[in-house]
This record gives structure tokens, sequence and C-alpha cells, in this order.
């Protein structure tokens, strides 16, 4: 092990914007994958052992943007951060209360998990505005919401947000929209606030199970979570721990679309399938062949598949964050396909570079309209956001020729070793400097 000292995100950073992925279609993806980590937890995991007043160890940690951007951040706050592959051990012991604002944040959409912790740990927090990808409006009003509902006063100023609470105390906390974010921005404040916590209306997603679990093994109180009533009982102090993270049912469900649109057969490793019900219950409904094991699904694709029409919603609905890269998937259908995101109205910056490929896609409000069959061709394209840039590979290795793909930084922040595993899966795909 040796302690992450020097990483530079930034230097990272330039090199992706430097960078392209190059992608030569028309390969049947075949072999296994396993998957990492999950993200969506990982980016929250590591704010809750803020919480603690005892070493946290996490394992089956991604290796990816937004988790090695976290380990800067904590290290700002002067915690002792030791880094060992998939592995991340975090001492709080010596944390310090300070404004979190620079550049760091403003790559990370997750650093508003910062609030919730900073704010359980101290009384206090001082974060700026989170950045990330740009999906259009992604409000935080319900995360504020929670917050103030627990005794915390809010101040805006200058791009940063204000929190004090030094007394913080339990209260029925009703979400007027479902939201990951707010849902555990809350728990996080709460598992230490006086008296009982009651989130109704909470999101349900595995991650937020997740978060529960490490929260709990670090001696929190806190029942319903995967359900739509989460009640936590707040306690004096969090002690120490060691959590590893569920497996990234976005990363795995990428993956199984790709081997689908390649025609190809992979076996997707180290998976929970009861995680992935939605996704797979749709590519069956377009002509995919799945077998389930334990912690294993085997991917068949098909020459023929059907078009289909796709609502994303709420845990255990369709995931917004693969509506992306099934819209690849669907140029290949015979038909007339429907997507529908019901989560995020913008999340459409992905299909101008699709129809520069030859896609026939047309976008009316929230729903994108794809007419199949077509052949994909390679070009030129710009990812725009982590899952667009998810959407252009999968088109890219179903495409004639070489798809070449700017924004890689936006893939990096999700995908660990992207080039690698599709690598070893048949696929032949390099990076270039731009």
């Amino acid at each position: 092990m040796h302690l992450l000292v020097h990483f530079s995100v930034k230097a990272q950073e330039v090199i992706s914007l430097t960078e392209q992925l190059c992608i030569r279609g028309g390969r049947r993806l075949k072999g296994t994958v396993s998957i990492s980590g999950a993200k969506n937890s990982a980016v929250a995991l590591i704010p809750a052992a803020i919480l603690g007043n005892q070493t946290i160890t996490i394992d089956n940690l991604p290796e990816i943007r937004d988790v090695h951007i976290y380990k800067q951040i904590l290290k700002q706050l002067s915690a002792k951060v030791i880094y060992n592959k998939s592995q991340l051990i975090i001492d709080p012991r010596e944390m310090v209360c300070k404004t979190v604002q620079d550049g760091l944040v403003t790559e990370l959409r997750a650093s508003y998990y910062l609030m919730g912790a900073m704010l359980g740990r101290f009384g206090e927090s001082c974060v700026g505005l989170p950045g990330g990808c740009n999906l259009g409006p992604r409000p935080i009003d319900q995360h504020i919401k929670g917050f103030q509902a627990l005794g915390a006063t809010i101040e805006q100023r200058k791009g940063t947000i204000y929190l004090r609470g030094k007394d913080l105390r339990g209260a029925k906390i009703y979400l007027d929209v479902v939201s990951v974010g707010a849902t555990i921005n809350i728990m996080l404040a709460a598992v230490k606030a006086k008296g009982q916590t009651i989130i109704e209306n909470a999101a349900k997603e595995p991650e937020i199970v997740d978060v529960a679990t490490i929260l709990t093994s670090m001696g929190a109180d806190i029942k319903g979570a995967g359900t739509d009533i989460i009640k936590i009982t707040g306690v004096e102090e969090l002690g120490g721990c060691r959590h590893s993270i569920i497996p990234d049912r976005i990363e795995a469900g990428t993956y199984m679309i790709a081997a689908a649109a390649t025609k190809g057969e992979v076996i997707i490793d180290s998976v929970i399938p009861k995680h992935l019900e939605p996704i797979t219950a749709k590519l069956r409904e377009i002509g995919v062949e799945i077998e389930e094991a334990d912690e294993q699904i085997l991917i068949k694709g098909n020459e023929v598949y059907k078009s289909a029409d796709i609502k994303t919603l709420p845990y255990p609905g369709f995931p917004t964050d693969l509506q992306q890269p099934i819209t690849s998937l669907l140029t290949q259908a015979n038909g007339c396909s429907i997507v529908t995101d019901n989560i995020y109205s913008s999340r459409f910056k992905h299909i101008d570079e699709l129809k520069r490929m030859g896609a026939c896609i047309k976008v009316e409000g929230r729903s994108a309209v794809i007419e199949g069959k077509v052949q994909l061709q390679g070009t030129n394209v710009s990812a725009s956001d982590l899952r667009a840039g998810a959407a252009l590979v999968i088109a890219g290795l179903c495409a004639d020729g070489v798809t070449s793909i700017s924004g890689v930084q936006y893939i990096d922040r999700g995908y660990e070793n992207i080039e690698q595993k599709l690598t070893q899966l048949g696929a032949e795909v390099w990076r270039e400097q731009i």
C-alpha cells in the first residue's frame, strides 16, 4: 500500500482532454467481463466515512476519475488516505471543516454528499455548487428541504452553500420527488441527529441500501433502506468498519447492451442479477437471449431485434443511466422504438452524434423516436456526458469503419479500464492523442 499524496486530478483531466477513444466496429464481443464496484455507491460511501471516529476500509472501489477526485478532496480536509488498487482506507479523525470549492468540486456532481456528511460530522459545511455531467436542471432543493427540517440554516454566497446546524434533531421529511441524492444526503446528516428521522417517498436504489449498510456497520440505526420509508434513529458516535461496494449495475447493463448490439456472446461476471432485472426484461423483449446464474449473466445476441418502448423511472424501473446506451442498440432493431426519459428532460445530447453516424432519430419533448434498422457509419463524434459517451462506444462497436470519440474525460468518470475490458472481449479499441 502507499499513501496517495501526489496524484493529480488536474493532470489526468488534461490527459483525457487531449485524448480520443477510437473503435473499429464490426467485431462480435465474446468472452467474460468482470464488473467493477458501483460508481454511484462509491461517491456516497466515501463521504459517509467522514462521519466515523475510526478507520474505514472500503473494498471493491472502481478505478475511475470521480473516486480520484474525492480522494483529493478528503486530503484537502486533512483526512489520512491510503489507496491500493481497489481498496481505500480513510482515517477521518484529524479532519477539519473548511470550504471545499475549487475545480475539484466543479468536476464532481456527487460532491453534494459532502454537505450532509460534514453537517453530520461538524454541525456545519461549506461546499461549492457541484459540477459533473451537464444533464439539464438537477436542483438540490430536496436536499436543502431535508437539512432545514433537521434544523440547519442555509445560506448561499458566490457559488458556495453554507450549512449550519450544531443541534440537529430528527424530523419527518417527505420528498416531493423521488431523489437518490436527497435520500442519501439526508441519511448522512441524520445518523447523528437527536431523535428519529423518517424519510418518506425515499428512493429505493441498491446504492442507497449500500450506503445504509456501511453506516449501520459503523454503528448507525437505520431501518427500511430499499423501501420508500426509511427510519433513522440518531446515535452519538459512529466507529469504523470494513465494507465492500456492490457491483455496478450500470456498468453491467452497458456491457449487456454492448454484447447485444454486436450480436456477441458475453458472460457478465461479478454482478447481482436482481439489480439488473429492469434491463434484463427489456433486452429479452427486444430479442436478446439471457441466462442468469448466482453472480453471472450470459448475453447471447441475435441477428434480428424487435423495436421497444422504454420509459425511465426510479428503481426498480428502467434506469435513466442506461437510456442513452440502449438508444444505440435500438438503432439496430427493426421498426420504430420510443425512449422516454422521465428523470432528466435534457438527456438527449447524444442523439445528434448518433445521427452523424447515420442513425434516424428525432427528439420530441422527453422522448426520442428511433427508426431502425440502420447500418451506422464510423466518424468523429463527441461525448457530452458520461452515459452519452457509453452510447457512442456502443454505436462505434457496431458501426462500419472507425469511430473516434472525444470527451473521453466523461467516459473515465464512470467506466474503469473500458478499452482494456472491451479489448479482452475482442473489440478493436485504442486511445489516440488529439
